[in-house]
């Protein structure tokens, strides 16, 4: 989409009536009246009369002694007068209006004119006047798409963000596959608070595409992880982020944004620049981006350094631990998940991390953490799925059917739900249950193969059977 506004033709000139043309008309009145009157009199003298009356001769003769003369009374005389007076108005009335009116047009600036003044105002720097001008011109051509966009990054630019998200609204209406357009009004809503509204325009823009810009793309990025760290979808979070900390250089707001999410911390407003969490939570998101570089080596020095300074803060072994399973080094990421329950004994999610690294290589063992850790947050989905998955790994596929049910009902567009259903299902003898739930994870299979990439809608990534189809009955 162009940034700069189309050319359009200009106007056509208005007609001008001019005040000759109405002199004549006036005179063309007269003459009508002239003639009514000759018809009606039988004298030549009262032509001369009229003649006077309107000034064309010289006053002075006996009116009254005229009329009797003529033959002809007042009475009858003063109607012709007021008729010809009234022929003159109308006819004034009538061009004057359309006179005003073309004066008017004549003073008032064209589409074109004023699109094009828009444009040299805000080139110039001078936001005021030119989005003062951009709505004169979307006043009388509400359709001009780059009209919106220009006003709307003018008031963005102004940090007017609920007039900059008008704008947006009406260019998303007018071109809704923009993907550039969607994610500015989503970063417009993200400034006026409006966060489940902001982060629905921000995925939904970077599916349809944006501008190839890196800056644009940064900004996008960067407000869509904030968006899902405030939300504690630390796992989503830290993929956008994680494709910040690959740039190089990255922003430096990324660090204490990755650290929040390294971290599992989800508050809106984090630690203030000089003090001991500030420090901490941005070295932390350091190290996690370091693991996105995969630079393992420098990202593990970072960790032990941090650990060793504050062995008991919140998460921090947490964080350690899940960088750890990003190198495929599972023995140390057990080790640091252990750490943060001895710290933490009621941290359901360092359990889960536990179970799912052990599934498939030996699930018996993983078992009671995903156990424990239904029992200490029973609405994690995520819990169940893992018990179910741990539980149809030992062949306790009765139970295990149970659990990923309850699973199901949260992650009910997750492909990867229906083939470990499947699976147990078809253990259980329950042929039909696994054919419906085999076509089910073959049709969204399908579907999220045709879509682009979006963040993953759990907690973390859901591990899967290792074959590629569902087991048949």
């Amino acid at each position: 989409m162009s940034l700069t506004a189309r050319n359009v033709l200009p106007d056509p000139p208005p007609k001008i009536v001019s005040h000759r043309q109405i002199a004549d008309l006036w005179g063309s009145a007269f003459s009508f009246a002239k003639i009514r009157i000759r018809l009606r009199s039988r004298n030549y003298q009262l032509h001369y009369e009229l003649l006077k009356i309107t000034g064309r001769t010289a006053a002075g003769s006996d009116r009254a002694g005229y009329y009797t003369y003529s033959g002809m009374s007042p009475l009858r005389f003063r109607p012709c007068l007021v008729m010809c007076s009234v022929v003159g108005l109308c006819l004034l009335v009538s061009f004057r209006a359309p006179l005003a009116e073309a004066q008017g047009q004549k003073r008032a600036p064209s589409f074109a004119a004023l699109s094009a003044k828009a444009d040299a105002a805000r080139d110039a720097d001078r936001l005021d006047e030119a989005a003062t001008l951009y709505r004169r011109a979307l006043a009388m051509k509400s359709t001009w798409a780059e009209g919106w966009w220009s006003l709307g990054t003018i008031e963005y630019d102004r940090s007017a963000y609920r007039e900059a998200a008008h704008a947006f609204e009406k260019l998303v209406a007018l071109q809704p596959k923009s993907g550039t357009a969607r994610v500015m009004l989503g970063l417009s809503q993200f400034e006026l608070g409006l966060e489940d509204a902001a982060l629905e325009s921000l995925q939904e823009g970077r599916r349809l595409g944006v501008s190839t810009d890196a800056q644009f793309r940064e900004v996008m990025l960067y407000h869509e992880g904030v968006l899902l760290q405030r939300k504690g979808r630390f796992e989503a979070a830290q993929e956008i982020l994680g494709q910040m900390c690959r740039q190089t250089p990255y922003p430096a707001e990324v660090n204490l944004a990755m650290g929040a999410v390294a971290l599992r911390v989800g508050d809106r407003k984090l630690p203030a620049a000089g003090t001991a969490d500030y420090q901490v939570m941005k070295k932390s998101g350091e190290a996690t981006c370091l693991a996105a570089q995969k630079k393992y080596d420098e990202g593990r020095q970072q960790f032990d350094a941090l650990l060793a300074g504050n062995p008991q803060y919140p998460n921090l072994h947490y964080a350690y631990g899940k960088f750890l399973l990003d190198a495929n080094d599972n023995d140390a990421a057990v080790g640091q998940f252990q750490a943060e329950i001895n710290n933490n004994p009621h941290d359901a999610i360092s359990r889960l991390r536990i179970a799912s690294a052990k599934y498939r290589i030996d699930s018996a063992a993983g078992l009671p953490y995903a156990e424990e850790a239904v029992k200490l947050d029973p609405s994690l989905p995520l819990g169940h799925y893992l018990l179910g998955l741990l539980l149809l790994d030992t062949d306790d596929y009765l139970h295990a059917i149970s659990e990923l049910e309850m699973a199901q009902k949260s992650f009910s567009d997750e492909p990867k739900i229906y083939f470990a259903l499947a699976s147990a299902y078809s253990r259980a003898g329950r042929r039909d249950d696994a054919a419906r739930a085999r076509g089910t994870f073959v049709r969204l299979n399908k579907e999220q193969e045709s879509r682009p990439a979006t963040s993953p809608s759990s907690e973390f990534a859901l591990p899967a059977e290792s074959s590629s189809t569902p087991p048949k009955p």
